[in-house]
């Protein structure tokens, strides 16, 4: 009896090295007559061998030192069930999957079959590659596709960067990784949160596909689509995506961003939002320059301060935001517009080819053709400088070329030039003014129902004037000056207006909207051509200097 326990015990062991070193054949398949090739998979070593035929007739019971090889993936594992006919088994403890020097997957339970080339491994997992190592409880392995894919929350470590999430999958040929649901891509430098995120360990890129947010220092990303080099930092963003810098925020088409450099580009119907300092900037196209803390933007260009109570809205073709002397006591803020400037709020309105607003004195200078509106007042001059204060317009002053002028009826005009012009607001309108050099006045006085008495023309060198609501009320000149006084019906034609004298309104912008239809100067009411001051323009090498 001893002896032939022994004998079988032989045939058994003489069995294993039969079904371990044999190689791949054909077999035909029971739905077609088509012969599908099939690759087997290899015992290549067992320390103990078991095999019970009666209970378990396709199941080698293995342990010890247990390795298997299927093509070029090679099995490690403490022990193992192994489906002969099925060409699959069941691998416990200390799990190993290796392929080549490139693929290394670890687990505690490996459940592996051959035909379908698929592996699914449980507890304690680990797939590395050259690149990246991902950790999580329960992966299946696609040997067919190379694509890992878990579903019970996982992590991926690449360089210097984990990326966790409650479900992903992993190429390990192409390195694409695609992550789902409550997404965290962590780094010193950065932090992004997604509901879905594709991920390159390669090349670093995260793909954007969903809602994300990217957080690094000052600078804040929100995006639905685009991508994000982690290594660069860069991100280029599509679909109304906004990009966070302190307290601005910048939505665009299409933005790009890059993160080292403080360097941004914007194209398509761009905003850009000061939430502190409660203004606005519009374009098609905008260069942001957040070291140097610069703004550069064009293409129907538009500035809005809401800071006030009535918000002031100007448009030009080009606006440039600049600080200088950064860093020091001495820095101070230029907004700087450029051709076809039209502005309107409420209560004033203004047109000239180009402006400045300076912080250092809260003065807006105009040049070129300047025009401003108050009321039913209108500001003419070379140069038209605009005081403010926290509420509104303290003061402008009015330079060379000067014509003020106030409808008081269908074609009656209260006008004043000279040399130079000062007025001072209250309430959002002209309270006081002085002219200075060569003053010429054309004033029609009123008596107490209202009615135009007459027209008085003065010729002076000085004069100080106070109006009342809106209107011209009194004129103070000194004695030392010359004129005449018409009745109505004697007025002369020539003296009626002054030599400057033109009514803009068909300039005039009359809404918020009204600020796009640039209407210029008609031939002949130009200003006097002669050499005038005008703003430096930016060039895009000065404006890309990140220097502090």
């Amino acid at each position: 009896m001893a002896k032939l326990k022994y004998l079988i015990f032989i045939l058994i062991a003489l069995s294993v090295p039969t079904f371990a070193q044999r190689t791949d054949v054909t077999q035909e398949s029971s739905s077609s007559a088509d012969s599908v090739k099939r690759s087997y998979v290899h015992l290549l070593h067992a320390d103990v061998t078991k095999y019970n035929k009666k209970k378990n007739p396709d199941v080698w019971v293995l342990m010890g030192d247990v390795s298997f090889r299927h093509d070029s993936m090679y099995m490690y594992c403490d022990s193992a069930y192994f489906y002969n006919k099925k060409n699959a088994l069941k691998a416990f403890g200390n799990v190993r999957m290796e392929q080549g020097d490139s693929l290394f997957l670890y687990g505690d339970y490996l459940d592996y079959d051959g035909d379908a080339n698929l592996a699914r491994v449980r507890n304690n997992v680990r797939l590395e590659d050259k690149s990246s190592i991902l950790e999580t409880d329960s992966l299946d392995y696609n040997r067919n596709l190379n694509l890992g894919y878990y579903f019970g929350g996982g992590t991926l470590y690449d360089n210097e960067s984990s990326l966790e999430s409650q479900w992903g999958e992993y190429n390990t040929v192409t390195k694409e990784a695609v992550f789902r649901y409550d997404v965290s891509l962590q780094n010193p430098q950065f932090l992004m949160g997604s509901d879905t995120l594709h991920y390159n360990t390669g090349t670093d890129i995260a793909k954007i596909v969903g809602p994300t947010r990217v957080l690094s220092g000052q600078n804040k990303i929100y995006s639905e689509l685009g991508y994000y080099d982690t290594r660069r930092r860069q991100a280029t963003l599509l679909n109304r995506s906004v990009v966070t810098n302190g307290n601005r925020d910048i939505t665009a088409d299409s933005l790009f961003s890059d993160e080292l450099t403080g360097l941004s580009e914007a194209f398509g119907n761009i905003v850009l939002s000061d939430t502190v300092g409660k203004n606005m900037l519009a374009g098609e196209y905008g260069y942001f320059n957040n070291f140097a803390d610069s703004i550069y933007i064009t293409g129907s260009a538009l500035a809005v301060d809401y800071s006030q109570g009535d918000s002031l809205f100007l448009h030009s073709d080009t606006i440039w935001m600049v600080t200088l002397n950064a860093d020091t006591d001495s820095m101070y803020r230029q907004l700087r517009a450029y051709n076809k400037v039209r502005a309107y709020r409420k209560d004033i309105q203004a047109v000239c080819d180009s402006l400045i607003f300076d912080s250092r004195d809260s003065c807006m200078t105009m040049y070129k053709d300047p025009i401003f509106w108050n009321g039913g007042q209108q500001l003419v001059g070379e140069e038209i400088k605009m005081y403010m204060d926290s509420s509104s317009i303290d003061r402008v002053h009015v330079i060379n070329q000067t014509l003020y002028a106030d409808k008081v009826g269908d074609d009656e005009f209260n006008q004043i030039n000279g040399k130079e012009m000062r007025f001072i607001f209250k309430d959002k309108k002209l309270s006081e003014m002085q002219v200075i050099g060569s003053v010429h006045i054309v004033y029609f006085p009123l008596d107490d129902d209202s009615t135009m008495l007459g027209m008085n023309t003065t010729l002076a060198g000085k004069l100080v004037g106070q109006m009342k609501d809106g209107k011209m009320h009194k004129l103070v000149i000194p004695t030392k000056s010359s004129g005449a006084f018409y009745p109505m019906s004697q007025i002369p034609p020539k003296e009626r207006y002054l030599d400057n004298f033109v009514w803009f309104d068909y300039i005039r912008p009359l809404s918020k909207d009204d600020i796009f239809y640039w209407r210029g100067k008609r031939k002949g009411e130009e200003l006097k051509k002669i050499k005038r001051s005008s703003i430096p323009l930016p060039t895009l090498d000065r404006f890309k200097e990140n220097k502090k």
